[in-house]
């Protein structure tokens, strides 16, 4: 057992930390364009970035101590304040779990073209069709923890291998960057940086994926908990601070409409088969990063259907089909649900994943939120006004980018949404006369 155990947290890890780290993908082009080509702006812009995810994580090591059985913020929520309220951090990470996949298709589609330009014309198609792909792969059972893990090793991998050739490679300037720089390069930053926290989704899932982890007790998991947030952290903020510098040092601006910044990047700084490997596997990566969220979203789904529990008891609110499985323990109903939603949403979009980049990092900022409130609300009542002093600063850094983010206009309608989603499970709940453990949830193994 204790030989396995290296490699079992090497599997969770790796596994886990698959969707922060795809996010390098757009993320830091996304934070460009807000900037309008600014590369001088980029390296600060993409530092904040990395130390809010630094703040949220020490935030969410707290949860993953306090529910070593997972749960997350939802659970801390509904301890606070009751379990109704359970259902803001549930929605929240129901509209992230949709925009997840659509973008992770879009940028996995936008990989491929920057290979292939040819493609460019049937982006949209491409798209839909990778949707398809990784829905079908997701009936038929899980791919497993290991497969995630990797796909993510290996573009970990790929992506030291151009940082390496690019170092010594000749600026090549290439795209759209800002003649001259910004005037107010405060506010610039600020409203750029909240794009680029698509960086920080994946920062809870250790405190619910632990849940996964049965063969360990509370302490074991608590262990890996906590290894993987902080390896996660480490890895998602030097790739991503190595690529802002190196696009810096290259000159790497907004790209056409048939590539990508850090496809450019690669294309310039190492040879072809490298660049070759590194569009391959930033594809399947990304394709990882969706198939998760097919796991996860239609698990919670049937973490909240109507069921018997073993001791007897009616519970759940959500009709029973979404619980019902196949033989391979996949609810079909709820990966069915979420390909035709997730299809919506990428076809709305054009398959452009910098335009769904701009709905993306609000929903999981609010469930960051209800999680950090919840906190400190534990301890204020605890009397541990250290700890207060962090969850509330943290409280305050995710609000303010939360509200950035909103003021921004369009990722309105993912708070909507998900207050709509809320609004919904909880007249669910009080219909079916406010069954207990819905804030656990996010706690079942099969829901992550």
């Amino acid at each position: 057992m204790l030989s396995a155990r290296p490699l079992l947290l090497l599997a969770f890890a790796f596994a886990v930390m698959a969707d922060p780290v795809s996010s390098v993908a757009y993320a830091i082009e996304a934070a460009l364009r807000a900037l309008g080509g600014d590369l001088a702006l980029l390296i600060p812009t993409m530092g904040a970035v990395v130390a809010i995810i630094a703040v949220v994580s020490v935030n969410y090591q707290q949860l993953i101590a306090r529910y070593p059985q997972g749960g997350g913020a939802a659970a801390a929520i509904g301890e606070a304040f009751g379990e109704g309220w359970a259902f803001v951090p549930i929605a929240a990470l129901v509209v992230d779990f949709v925009l997840t996949i659509a973008i992770s298709v879009s940028a996995g589609a936008s990989a491929m073209i920057a290979y292939f330009p040819s493609l460019r014309a049937e982006r949209l198609l491409l798209a839909l069709a990778l949707i398809l792909v990784v829905a079908a792969m997701t009936w038929f059972g899980h791919l497993g923890r290991l497969v995630f893990a990797v796909m993510t090793i290996a573009f970990i991998a790929v992506t030291i291998t151009v940082l390496l050739y690019g170092w010594g490679a000749p600026p090549q300037p290439v795209g759209t960057i800002a003649a001259t720089p910004s005037n107010q390069p405060l506010l610039a930053m600020a409203l750029a940086f909240p794009v680029a926290m698509a960086l920080a989704t994946g920062v809870e899932a250790p405190s619910s994926a632990i849940a996964q982890l049965g063969q360990l007790d509370d302490a074991g998991r608590r262990r890996f908990g906590k290894t993987t947030l902080w390896t996660m952290l480490g890895i998602v903020g030097t790739i991503t601070m190595g690529l802002t510098i190196e696009a810096h040092h290259l000159q790497i601006g907004i790209p056409t409409t048939d590539t990508t910044q850090i496809a450019e990047l690669a294309r310039i700084a190492a040879p072809a088969s490298v660049f070759a490997a590194f569009q391959l596997v930033t594809a399947l990566l990304l394709l990882s990063a969706a198939s998760s969220s097919f796991q996860a979203g239609p698990g919670l789904l049937k973490a909240l259907a109507r069921h018997t529990d073993p001791e007897g008891r009616s519970t759940g609110i959500l009709p029973p089909l979404l619980g019902q499985t196949n033989l391979r323990y996949t609810p079909y109903t709820g990966v069915a649900l979420f390909t035709v939603i997730a299809a919506a949403v990428t076809a709305a979009a054009r398959g452009e994943d910098q335009t769904l980049v701009l709905f993306y990092a609000v929903s999981v900022f609010l469930s960051f939120l209800a999680g950090l409130v919840a906190m400190a609300v534990f301890s204020h009542r605890e009397r541990r006004p250290g700890r207060l002093l962090l969850n509330v600063a943290g409280a305050v850094v995710v609000g303010f980018t939360l509200l950035i983010n909103l003021a921004r206009g369009e990722p309105v309608f993912s708070l909507l949404a998900a207050v709509l989603i809320a609004g919904v499970l909880h007249r669910l709940w009080v219909r079916a006369g406010r069954p207990r453990g819905v804030h656990a949830a996010l706690a079942q193994p099969h829901s992550s």
